[in-house]
C-alpha cells in the first residue's frame, strides 16, 4: 500500500508496476479517491473516451499527482480533432485550434484538450511553422520539452503512459530534455527558461546534456517576448528555490541576456561590518532563499521582484576612498533602473510602482527610531507597508542579522490604533477659507502642517487647529 496526499484527503493507493514494454512503455495502475476538480477532468476525459477516442491527463498534472501533490491545473490530450471535441461539449472556446487546443469549460473549470499532433519546423524560436495531428500519443509526447513533462495518465485507472523515460527521470529528480538538447531548445527558446524554473521549483538537477545545449544556444533567449520571459521568472521566484534559480541562470550566461543589470551585482564587494556575508550578488541570493515559498506556498510576486532589484543601484554608485565602501545614492539608482527593467519586462504600472516604492524606502528603516512621531506614523501607514517591513527583515537576515528596527516598527503597529495613524481632519478647506485664507498651493502646506501637529499630539480638536495656524499664518 502506498500513502499520498491530494488536495488536503489522505489517499490510500494501490500500486501495480508492469514491466517496460521493449524499454520503451511503463504503466502504473492506481486507485485513488480524488477532489472534484480532479473528478471534472475526468469527466472531460470520460466523455472523449466514450465516443470512442483516446484521452489522457498530460503533463504537469501527471507528475504532480506521482508526487503526491495537488495538481493546480489538468492538461489532457486526445485524439479527437478539434471539431470533434467541440461537438462533445456545451461549452468550449478556441483558444489555438490551429494548434489542436480547445478550452473545455466543466463544472465551472477551464480545462485545454489538445489534439494529438507533430510540429513541422519553426522559424521564430517561438511556435511551429505548422502543425499534422495524428493518432499516435506517442509522436505527440516526442514532440514535448522535458521527459518527466511527457507522461501520460488514464484517470479512470490510474494507468501511466511512459515513451521517454520520465518516470524514472521523476524518481532520479532529474530535467532532462526529450530527444535532442539543442533540437528542443531550437523549437522554443523559452524551454532553456523552463528548465531552470522546474529545476528550481522542483529542486531536481538539469541533466548534463540539457545543461550544456542550454549554455551554447543561451544569447537565443533574447528572441523571446518579455512577457513570457517576466512570467517564467516571477514562477521561478516564488515556488520555491529562487536562489538556485538564479544561480543557474548565471552559470549557464542566461542572466547576463535577459537580466545584465542584476549580473553587474556578481563580484560587486561591501564593507564587512555591515555586508560579512559577501558581495551584493551574495546578499540577494541569500535573500531570495529566505523567502517564504515552495511546498504549495507561493511568495509575493512584488517582495519577490523587490528583494531581487532592491540593490540594482549599488553596482553603479559603489565608491570607495579612506573611510572604506561606499553606495551613496543607490537607493535612488534602485529606483531608476528597476524602473526600466519592469517597464522592459512589460509589467503592469501598479506592479512596477510597488517595487520601486519598496526599492526606494528599503534604506529608511535605519532611522526609523530617530523619526518624529508624525513622520514615523506617516511612515508606517503607507501602501504594502507589510511588504516593506518583510523586505527589510529579509535584508537584515541576509546581512548583518540585526532586527532591532523591525521589531521596533511591529512594536509600534501592535501598540497604535487606526484613529492614531490616521486620525481624522481637524480642519477642512472651507474651514480655512471661513478664516480668510484665499485657496491655493499654501492650503496644502497648512492642512500639512496641521496633520503633522495632530500626529505629534501637539493638537486634538478643531479650536486647537485653529490657534495652530493662526498663530504659524495670522489671519
Amino acid at each position: 500500500m502506498k500513502v499520498v496526499f491530494f488536495n488536503n484527503l489522505l489517499m490510500t493507493c494501490q500500486n501495480e508496476v508492469l514491466k517496460p514494454g521493449e524499454g520503451r512503455m511503463i504503466t502504473e495502475r492506481t486507485t485513488c479517491r480524488q477532489s472534484a476538480f480532479f473528478e471534472a477532468a475526468a469527466g472531460v476525459v470520460g466523455t472523449l473516451k466514450k465516443a470512442g477516442h483516446e484521452a489522457w491527463f498530460v503533463g504537469g498534472s501527471v507528475r504532480d499527482i506521482l508526487r503526491g501533490l495537488d495538481p493546480e491545473e489538468f492538461d489532457i490530450v486526445t485524439s479527437a480533432a478539434p471539431d470533434e471535441v467541440r461537438a462533445l461539449f456545451r461549452r468550449t472556446v478556441p483558444v489555438g485550434e490551429r494548434f489542436g487546443v480547445v478550452i473545455v469549460l466543466a463544472a465551472g473549470r477551464p480545462h485545454e484538450v489538445a489534439t494529438f499532433r507533430v510540429d513541422r519546423g519553426y522559424e521564430d524560436g517561438r511556435r511551429p511553422v505548422r502543425v499534422d495531428f495524428t493518432a499516435l500519443a506517442e509522436e505527440d509526447i516526442r514532440r514535448r520539452d522535458f521527459t518527466v513533462n511527457g507522461l501520460l495518465m488514464d484517470p479512470d485507472t490510474f494507468r501511466v503512459m511512459d515513451f521517454v523515460g520520465g518516470r524514472e527521470d521523476l524518481e532520479r529528480r532529474i530535467i532532462r530534455a526529450i530527444g535532442d538538447p539543442a533540437e528542443r531548445f531550437g523549437e522554443d527558446h523559452l524551454r532553456m527558461l523552463r528548465a531552470i524554473r522546474f529545476a528550481a521549483n522542483l529542486g531536481f538537477e538539469i541533466e548534463p546534456r540539457t545543461l550544456a545545449a542550454i549554455r551554447e544556444n543561451a544569447k537565443a533567449i533574447r528572441r523571446i517576448s518579455a512577457e513570457r520571459i517576466r512570467d517564467e521568472l516571477t514562477r521561478m521566484m516564488t515556488r520555491g528555490g529562487a536562489r538556485r534559480g538564479m544561480e543557474l541562470l548565471a552559470g549557464t550566461g542566461l542572466l547576463a541576456e535577459i537580466l545584465p543589470e542584476i549580473n553587474a551585482m556578481r563580484g560587486v564587494d561591501q564593507p564587512e561590518r555591515f555586508h560579512p556575508e559577501g558581495d551584493v550578488w551574495e546578499h540577494t541570493l541569500r535573500m531570495l532563499d529566505l523567502m517564504p515559498a515552495g511546498r504549495g506556498k507561493e511568495a509575493d510576486p512584488r517582495l519577490a521582484w523587490g528583494a531581487l532589484l532592491h540593490d540594482v543601484g549599488k553596482p553603479q554608485t559603489r565608491s570607495e576612498d579612506s573611510a572604506g565602501i561606499h553606495f551613496y545614492g543607490h537607493s535612488r539608482k534602485g529606483e531608476e533602473i528597476a524602473g526600466a527593467v519592469m517597464g522592459r519586462l512589460r509589467f503592469s504600472r501598479a506592479d512596477t510602482e510597488t517595487v520601486v516604492s519598496l526599492i526606494s524606502r528599503h534604506m529608511l528603516f535605519m532611522n526609523v527610531r530617530e523619526m518624529r512621531p508624525n513622520r514615523l506614523k506617516r511612515f508606517l501607514r503607507m501602501p504594502d507597508f507589510d511588504l516593506h517591513l518583510e523586505l527589510h527583515r529579509l535584508d537584515c537576515l541576509a546581512s548583518h542579522g540585526g532586527l532591532e528596527s523591525y521589531d521596533f516598527c511591529r512594536e509600534q503597529l501592535a501598540g497604535l490604533t487606526e484613529e492614531k495613524l490616521r486620525p481624522p481632519r481637524l480642519l477642512n478647506g472651507h474651514d480655512l477659507m471661513d478664516m480668510g485664507f484665499e485657496p491655493g498651493p499654501l492650503f496644502n502646506e497648512i492642512m500639512r502642517a496641521v496633520e503633522d501637529a495632530q500626529l505629534d499630539g501637539d493638537i486634538s480638536t478643531a479650536a486647537e487647529a485653529r490657534r495652530f495656524v493662526l498663530k504659524k499664518w495670522g489671519k
